[in-house]
């Protein structure tokens, strides 16, 4: 089973379908969420907005994704603005 880990405790079901790439496009997310062929924890469900929390299994027919909490060793995001280093971004910037 894929495991996919979202930042916080949920996620709504319509973004986690896609960022688990289950379906290609927030429309198909949509149309298979409101025909009941999502399912989340063996449960049907219809709502885009649901909360899907960690631990939750979400699976579209054979297609299945369990939600996990990021590990926040893992975290890649780089924040120009509060980085403490000596790099300076004009010097780079039309390079």
């Amino acid at each position: 089973m894929l495991e996919v880990s979202i930042k916080g405790e949920s996620i709504k079901l319509g973004q986690f379908i896609k960022l688990a790439s289950l379906v290609a496009t927030g429309g198909e997310a949509k149309e298979l969420i409101a025909e009941g062929a999502v399912t989340v924890n063996g449960e049907p469900q219809t709502a885009r907005g649901h909360a899907v929390h960690v631990g939750d299994e979400v699976c579209i027919g054979d297609a299945c994704a369990r939600v996990i909490a990021q590990d926040d060793e893992d975290d890649d995001y780089f924040d120009e603005a509060t980085a403490d280093d000596d790099f300076d971004p004009e010097k780079w910037r039309n390079m």
